[in-house]
């Protein structure tokens, strides 16, 4: 049974998850900023913020003096001991992460792998870790949820893998492997997609109403889309796999991989790693490297990637017309060098003439596991207080909780 719509109960709820929401993503923050933002008063802040740290999801503290006159006003600040635990499997390593509530990261693991993982050892490895954990890092938390970010193709409301073509899974119920293994509830989604809503979110394109985003990896080149402020997933969230596209390759001596090659193939984080001889690198190695490469072959490689990239950016903003491009992953090093030749290249081969803001990704490493724990968290700021007393009725459909909101403005 749903609280009905129309209710001074459905008010405070939807209020309660508003005002959860922005303490997580603008907090720390003042109750003067949170009665602004939200248009409520005063005395239904604090009660909100009351209820809040009943839950166990905020605290609050003493302001600090602004030189006004009065008393500060009280800061309110999301829990870091309620966490999601973020997973990104790749083809050469596991990256496990636990963020808290406060979008800090307070654990991390990258388990490297020496074949492909199958979704049965993921889930195992993700109890596994849970379990560890729960023994240090974790040892006071509340663990809310796990957001699993996959390189390939994801039904995210069924939580189900339908190609993930570099790690071999075909129709992996992955979330549901996982939930068993775990006891938690869990959510399953497109890598790059989750890139793109935590930058979106929290990062290089916040605020920003229409955002392409390229995120490269061991697994080849993923997408997310923001259009008109919304997270673009397609009919059956399978959008922005851009990676899989045609390579638009304008001189015939950059290309490597034959006539009808893919994106993915050309702009390659294992050609990249190998014309650097290395023998494996994490995000950070890479950029090092790159950054730092005296070898010409090296150098010259990374000139033909950032060649066939710029082509690619620019097809994209001929379709979709951003105000912002965020690369993340190992392309990020390959243009972060010089971001302003980057960007005429693009503009040369776009209709206008002109780029769009170029932006690397602002949170580095994090992107993804930031972006898979957004959506572990999802059903706590959607409706806070059945998730943490494990009862109460849910609340109305959206359309209800969104006309409550309005009403309580």
């Amino acid at each position: 049974m749903s609280v009905a719509p129309g209710t001074a109960e459905l008010v405070r709820r939807v209020n309660l998850a508003r005002m959860l929401v922005a303490v997580h993503r603008d907090g720390p923050i003042s109750r003067a900023a949170l009665t602004a933002e939200l248009g409520l008063n005063r005395s239904t802040i604090g009660a909100l913020t009351a209820e809040l740290a009943r839950l166990g999801l905020v605290t609050e503290t003493a302001g600090a003096a602004e030189g006004r006159i009065g008393r500060p006003s009280p800061v309110i600040t999301a829990r870091p001991d309620v966490v999601a635990v973020a997973v990104n499997p790749e083809v050469d390593a596991v990256t496990l992460a636990a963020v808290g509530l406060d979008r800090r990261v307070h654990a991390r693991r990258r388990a490297v792998t020496t074949s492909l993982i199958t979704p049965q050892e993921l889930a195992s490895l993700v109890a596994e870790t849970i379990e560890e954990w729960r023994s240090g890092p974790l040892a006071t938390t509340t663990v809310i949820g796990i957001g699993v970010a996959v390189p390939g193709l994801v039904e995210p409301a069924a939580g189900l893998v339908v190609h993930a073509p570099h790690l071999r899974w075909t129709d992996a119920p992955l979330a549901d492997l996982v939930s068993a293994a775990t006891g938690t509830p869990t959510t399953v989604g497109n890598d790059a997609s989750y890139g793109a809503h935590a930058e979106y979110l929290f990062g290089a394109a916040r605020g920003v109403a229409d955002v392409i985003y390229l995120n490269g990896g061991a697994s080849g080149i993923g997408g997310g889309l923001v259009v008109g402020g919304a997270l673009v997933g397609g009919a059956r969230g399978l959008a922005g796999e851009f990676g899989h596209n045609p390579a638009i390759v304008e001189d015939a001596a950059d290309r490597r991989s034959g006539e009808h090659a893919a994106l993915e193939d050309e702009v390659s984080q294992h050609r990249l790693i190998a014309s650097l001889g290395l023998p494996g690198a994490d995000g950070a190695e890479l950029r090092a490297a790159v950054h730092g490469a005296a070898n010409p072959a090296a150098r010259a490689e990374v000139q033909r990637q950032r060649r066939i990239l710029a082509s690619a950016v620019a097809s994209a903003v001929n379709v979709l017309d951003p105000a912002v491009v965020v690369l993340g992953g190992f392309l990020a090093p390959l243009v972060e060098s010089d971001v302003d030749a980057f960007a005429e290249a693009v503009a040369r081969q776009t209709i206008s003439g002109h780029a769009p803001l170029m932006r690397t990704a602002e949170l580095g490493d994090d992107r993804l596991l930031v972006g898979a724990a957004e959506t572990a968290f999802a059903a706590l700021l959607s409706d806070p207080v059945p998730v943490m007393t494990g009862s109460g009725t849910p609340m109305a459909d959206s359309t209800a909780a969104s006309s409550a909101a309005v009403a309580a403005r």
